[in-house]
């Protein structure tokens, strides 16, 4: 009876929107299942496609062999795919001199900024590069061209700090998955010491990312604690749970799963936000919140104000799998 008693303890899960998947992400899966469709089992992919583990494992049953480096894959007979994060342009270079059949699953909206920082190139520009150190996206846009044309800042510090050649001949790009208030504090120190700097003609960070940030700073300041489903090595995971804190909760936590939570951090909590990242699956959403039912009397309370209807489609080549 106590434990019956315990699971009618009410709890109100103010479920973001939109969440999960992005289009990018989606055509990227997409990719790597057509590929096995049509010339099945294995089919490698340099690095993991989307940076969630659910996903990754779940390809892995389907046939997918995940790879930090070509040289990995033993002969031609079998096609790669590359990351949604984008790759340096010796990657697919290498492909071809390896004969290797292979796919680009780049997220386009990434592949934009690789054709404006060869823009900006062409055009004798140095170019500012906004993003993470070591992150796959940011390691495939600084190798589109010549590095030392190109300069990372990480930072409010950084955008302080930096020395540039020639400030009349100056542009800034950035990662996709960048906080955008934090993005936007560096922007403004740029612009304030480079009053010529280019920027680029539509905003870098991603639609998918703006949505996601927005609409966890809308239920942040209603709940006690936030949890965002998704992975630590995941750009935009972690953005998410700094936004939460610094919109009214400070007790924000990223989990890839329900396995292994510690429910005692919902006892006595009323609201709670719930959300997950670009590259995590709904699923796992669905059963986070199966797994607080068994506990609580649940209420779903979700915003549907932000609308994503964006779609892209996989290479034609894949698609005419039957």
């Amino acid at each position: 009876m106590k434990e019956n008693n315990q699971k009618k303890d009410k709890i109100n899960i103010h479920l973001a929107n939109p969440r999960g998947f992005c289009a990018g992400v989606d055509r990227a899966i997409k990719m790597v299942e057509e590929t096995i469709n049509r010339y099945g089992k294995p089919v490698y992919v340099r690095h993991e496609i989307v940076h969630n583990s659910y996903v990754v494992e779940k390809l892995k049953k389907l046939g997918a062999i995940f790879v930090d480096e070509l040289d990995e894959i033993p002969n031609n007979k079998y096609p790669v795919i590359f990351s949604a994060h984008g790759v340096p342009k010796s990657v697919p270079k290498q492909a071809k001199e390896k004969n290797l059949i292979y796919f680009d699953a780049t997220c386009p909206l990434v592949s934009k900024i690789h054709r404006e920082v060869e823009f900006f190139d062409k055009k004798k520009f140095e170019i500012i590069l906004i993003g993470h150190r070591n992150h796959p996206e940011v390691i495939g846009t600084m190798g589109q061209i010549h590095n030392s044309k190109i300069y990372l800042v990480e930072d409010v510090e950084d955008a302080k700090n930096i020395k540039i050649k020639n400030k009349n001949l100056l542009a800034y790009v950035t990662q996709t998955t960048l906080s955008v208030d934090d993005t936007n504090d560096i922007i403004k120190i740029l612009k304030e010491r480079f009053p010529k700097i280019q920027e680029p003609k539509k905003e870098d960070i991603c639609y998918a990312t703006t949505n996601r940030q927005e609409a966890v700073k809308k239920i942040a300041k209603k709940c006690e604690s936030v949890i965002i489903i998704g992975s630590h090595t995941s750009s935009n995971s972690l953005r998410l749970v700094e936004v939460a804190k610094k919109n009214g909760c400070a007790e924000s936590v990223l989990i890839q799963n329900h396995i292994n939570f510690n429910w005692n951090l919902l006892k006595e909590k009323k609201n709670i936000g719930l959300s997950a990242s670009a590259s995590a699956p709904e699923t796992l959403i669905m059963n986070f919140i199966n797994e607080c039912k068994k506990r609580f009397k649940v209420q779903i309370i979700e915003d549907s104000s932000i609308k994503e209807d964006v779609v892209f489609n996989i290479p034609s080549s894949l698609k005419k799998v039957s």
